[in-house]
């Protein structure tokens, strides 16, 4: 991701506990179906970061499924144009989360943020 964001001559963004915590939350959520695959319960992300990290209230996601790698995902991510959308936004910080459902499928989240 930074690697990415350098080639364009972007900052790095440098990992937060608070956003890695919400992400890691929402990959369980999803692995154990307790959500639904994708954004659901995003605004309520945000409502639980932003105060916390001292944001500017800018924030993206994007999450991914299937048993891939994280190199993988990233890979897939940039093909999307509304994923590399995110990954180069204004952001400074972020907070990836990977959790697995009883067959072994990944559930990847990464929030970005700005603080």
């Amino acid at each position: 991701m930074n690697e990415y964001r350098r080639k364009k001559r972007l900052p790095a963004l440098a990992m937060n506990a608070v956003i890695t915590a919400e992400a890691q939350k929402h990959s369980e959520n999803m692995a154990s179906n307790r959500t639904d695959f994708g954004h659901s319960g995003f605004k309520t992300r945000m409502k639980r970061i932003i105060p916390q990290i001292n944001g500017n209230g800018s924030m993206s996601e994007n999450v991914a499924y299937g048993n891939m790698t994280a190199r993988q995902v990233v890979e897939e991510w940039l093909e999307s144009s509304m994923h590399r959308e995110n990954i180069v936004g204004p952001y400074n910080v972020t907070g990836i989360g990977i959790a697995a459902d009883r067959r072994g499928a990944l559930y990847f989240t990464q929030i970005f943020a700005a603080n």
